[in-house]
């Protein structure tokens, strides 16, 4: 078997996806002592996924994680091959032919359901559609929201719930400034949202949401953040998870700030506990939520809520489900329909408990869509590590060749797109947007990232 690995042949890998936890594979990789090759694919001609397309317009530090990202894309094996879906311009098994691993990171872009009765109601959502909508990706960018309703119900309470109704209370004058799609900024100067409900299954102490984000709920300039006092309740168990966590113990605390707010003549951000959906009420588009109110039973740390079969309707006009972003499966390769995951044991891939060699998986599609950017990296680290400790069990790919891979999409009609020609479409985004005072305004369709490449 040929040695692989060394400057003479370095060892060749594929990653698939272009978010962090695909960035943190490469830089890992590259930085190793096993010389290695990668490339990296994405299917939108522009990279970072989430740290793109799924971070609020007013958090640019947190954008900030991709000028990381370019350092390892200026490394010298490094090569992005932008605008290339991998599954339809080219298989998995496909690949392999030309890579001696093939590493998928490439997230979760589905969204959870709610399972409800109307669910699929006009005006019913899923968050990750209004969040790609104002981030201009290019999947959302034809979605029209009525925000001509006064009342809006996000259901769920993790930190993409907040970011959600940060947006839809947030005055325009705020984000002008940043690089919020131009069209999303004209939609939601002409809303007339003024209540937001924020609903969770579960009580005050199982909130999802990180305290910084809680805290910006109050810094909304004209906005009232709000909770029912009657929803405000603590089991013993509850108590015991609070008092065993000192930043659980300071989010309750802000949570009982809020309590103590009366509504303003604002917009009105309610906090609501202890409610189950049960249906999306309407006829003909959205008018109601109905929720069965919960009580919680378990010990500290595993609290279920189950109902008390007591009703209670939001009457609302728009409804954005934020329960969680859901991996979607690529074919060739193995998924487990119930975790929306690729199956592994330690980062390799496996089929009915087979290891499959030279597969690996990393970040959401791995692990289930959890935790933040950073926690990407223990992940993709994990899964770099049982790479390269397989490496003399890797099976040395037949075409060790990258320009081959690129002839090969360019006979199918594929418009390849490199790193070098992403900072094109990143140098007129960030020129328009001056030209408006923003920070960057974003292409929001395919063929017009393209048409920079041609002009």
């Amino acid at each position: 078997m040929a040695e692989i690995g060394i400057p003479q042949r370095p060892l060749r890998v594929a990653v698939v996806g272009s978010g962090p936890s695909g960035f943190f594979a490469a830089e890992s990789l590259l930085k190793s002592l096993v010389v290695c090759a990668v490339d990296m694919f994405e299917r939108l001609p522009v990279p970072f996924g989430l740290v793109r397309g799924g971070v609020a317009p007013d958090h640019p530090k947190i954008r900030s994680a991709s000028r990381v990202f370019e350092k390892t894309a200026e490394h010298e094996r490094f090569r992005f091959f932008g605008n290339v879906t991998v599954g339809r311009d080219i298989t998995v098994e496909e690949l392999r032919r030309f890579y001696d691993a093939v590493l998928l990171a490439y997230g979760a872009e589905g969204d959870r359901s709610m399972n409800v009765p109307g669910e699929s109601l006009p005006e019913s959502h899923a968050a990750t559609e209004f969040v790609g909508w104002y981030n201009a990706h290019p999947d959302y960018r034809d979605r029209v929201f009525d925000l001509s309703c006064e009342t809006a119900v996000i259901v769920g309470m993790g930190n993409v719930a907040m970011d959600v109704a940060r947006m839809l209370a947030a005055p325009v004058d705020i984000l002008k400034d940043t690089d919020i799609a131009d069209y999303a900024l004209d939609a939601l100067a002409e809303s007339r949202i003024r209540e937001i409900h924020i609903v969770a299954r579960r009580g005050p102490a199982q909130a999802k949401f990180t305290l910084p984000e809680l805290k910006e709920m109050a810094e909304i300039p004209g906005a009232t953040p709000l909770v029912e006092s009657d929803e405000f309740t603590f089991t013993l168990a509850c108590r015991q998870e609070i008092e065993a966590s000192p930043g659980l113990k300071r989010i309750v605390e802000v949570l009982e700030e809020y309590s103590r707010n009366r509504p303003g003549n604002g917009r009105n951000i309610r906090f609501r506990f202890f409610l189950s959906p049960v249906a999306v009420l309407g006829k003909d588009r959205v008018e109601a939520m109905c929720f069965e109110r919960t009580r919680l039973a378990g010990e500290p740390g595993n609290l279920k809520a189950w109902g008390t079969g007591a009703l209670v309707d939001i009457p609302c006009g728009l409804v954005f489900r934020s329960v969680g972003y859901r991996g979607r499966p690529i074919p060739g390769v193995p998924f487990n329909e119930k975790t929306a995951t690729i199956p592994h044991t330690a980062g390799r891939v496996e089929d009915n408990g087979r290891e499959i060699p030279g597969l690996y998986v990393a970040g959401w599609i791995k692990r289930g869509p959890t935790g933040v950017i950073g926690t990407n990296k223990p992940d993709s680290l994990e899964t770099v590590k049982t790479l390269l400790s397989d490496l003399e069990r890797l099976t040395p790919c037949a075409e060790p060749d990258s320009q081959a891979v690129e002839n090969l999409l360019r006979e199918r009609g594929v418009r390849v797109v490199s790193f070098d020609d992403w900072k094109r479409i990143d140098a007129e985004e960030i020129a328009r947007g001056a030209r408006k005072g923003k920070p960057r305004e974003r292409f929001s369709r395919v063929e017009d990232m393209l048409a920079v490449l041609d002009s």
